[in-house]
């Protein structure tokens, strides 16, 4: 099947990939050609694990290329995937500009057997507004689906190779023969394929990142809780959590969640429900709730030092907004990074993989490591804010002789603490007491 994918972002590039690695001829469109070139040449602006080997597979075997052309594109494709982001606005609605945009540079080359598939997050009745859209420049009916992805983001390629479920909205039946059959490969093992209207569709997009986006802010405010009452969330999360109506997904405790998706996903339907007058009372206190949390890690270093941070080195250990992606939209290690540098402090930091990213947005007002224990060298305390892999068994020994002071902000909860007391430090944790050695003496 001939498929073009307009919009060679996170999911745009991921999809267009995954549906050329079963055998589709794709083409995905861009209106940055440096991104094009170097898509092109097999080289990735975004980091996912897999997706790179992926790539170059299909850039290789002619199924899949990258284009500025839309016409060339669009011209022969039975899909046409509209990927396009749908940034928040200054209210916290969806910016369709980039849609709307993309929709009118597309309908001059469609043809006539074209279903038109929006997989952008979009607000409700978007698909009914492109319809009319395309009705208006063409003068005929388009079949346009609303087919939204639910990606992880370091796990995007085994997200969208091995779905949980396939949600299409669709008028005509006609549409979603056409999507059930480029998504068989991926329901081999008797996932759902759920056909329903346009509008219940791109409501479930949204539902979903908001209940995922409220686990994580009540079990981030019951840890807050648990701190002021002497429980223990690493406790309470087994009581809770081994309940079947419950489960453990998403139920860990932090410093707030981030990232493209969640953050403008729960603004986006808070917005939503206030343009057709209804206050959103649980979606308005999940925002508020993360970003507090967002702050929990400064509130812990105040009570610790004071106002004596001035010139004090703090060394921040993890800046994507998850392991496994150098993504630091909206990244609690960002606001962690601000408020040091406001306080005059000395803040290094290192990531596997979202340096780059970091640098560009603060160059040379922070310093960076190339390994996580040289970012420690004569710190005065190590924040924690993504759980990566890498930080989970380091050596502490090695860690107390590198520190000026043994001093851990730990964000994710990585650490037991009786093993951090054993090797002599003072550990700051998320809905746990704080460990405090007899002595911090080196």
């Amino acid at each position: 099947m001939k498929i073009a994918v307009v919009g060679a972002g996170y999911v745009g590039l991921v999809t267009g990939t995954c549906f050329s690695e079963s055998g589709n001829e794709v083409r995905c469109i861009d209106i940055d050609e440096a991104k094009i070139e170097r898509l092109n040449r097999g080289d990735m602006p975004i980091y996912e694990p897999g997706l790179e080997e992926i790539v170059e597979r299909n850039i290789e075997a002619g199924r899949l290329s990258f284009t500025t052309d839309v016409a060339s594109a669009v011209a022969d494709a039975k899909l046409v995937f509209l990927a396009v982001g749908t940034p928040p606005a200054d209210d916290g609605s969806a910016d369709l500009t980039a849609l709307w945009a993309v929709v009118r540079s597309v309908a001059p080359h469609l043809n006539e057997q074209a279903v038109v598939v929006i997989k952008s997050t979009v607000p409700v009745g978007t698909n009914a507004k492109a319809l009319a859209l395309f009705q208006e420049i063409l003068g005929r009916t388009v079949d346009v689906a609303s087919n939204p992805e639910f990606l992880k983001e370091g796990a995007a390629v085994n997200d969208c190779m091995f779905p949980d479920r396939v949600v299409v909205g669709v008028r005509r039946a006609e549409a979603s023969d056409v999507l059930r059959q480029l998504y068989e490969p991926f329901l081999r093992t008797g996932k759902p394929f759920l056909v329903m209207s346009p509008e219940s569709a791109e409501m479930a997009k949204y539902a979903a990142n908001a209940m995922l986006s409220t686990k994580i802010s009540f079990i981030n405010e019951t840890a807050n809780l648990c701190e002021l009452l002497g429980a223990d969330i690493n406790d309470v999360r087994s009581g809770m959590g081994h309940d079947s109506r419950i489960g453990f997904a998403f139920l860990f405790p932090g410093v707030g969640y981030g990232g493209s998706c969640f953050p403008k996903d729960v603004r986006a339907l808070s917005s939503l429900a206030v343009r057709h007058g209804m206050k959103p009372r649980i979606l308005d206190a999940v925002d508020k709730v993360n970003q507090h949390q967002k702050r929990v890690l400064i509130k812990k270093m105040e009570a610790h030092f004071g106002a004596g941070l001035q010139q004090k080195t703090i060394a921040i250990w993890g800046l994507a907004f998850k392991p496994r992606t150098d993504d630091i939209r909206e990244a609690p290690a960002l606001v962690l990074i601000d408020w040091l540098l406001e306080q005059g402090a000395r803040v290094r930091v290192y990531d596997p993989e979202a340096l780059d990213n970091v640098r560009a947005m603060y160059g040379d007002k922070i310093e960076y490591g190339e390994r996580p224990l040289e970012t420690l060298n004569d710190a005065d305390a190590l924040a924690i804010c993504t759980e990566w892999d890498a930080f989970r068994q380091p050596d502490f020994a090695e860690m107390r002789n590198r520190m000026a002071a043994p001093v851990v902000f730990d964000g994710r909860n990585l650490y037991k603490r009786d093993r951090l007391a054993e090797a002599g430090f003072t550990y700051f944790s998320i809905g746990r007491a704080t460990v405090i050695p007899e002595s911090n003496d080196k």
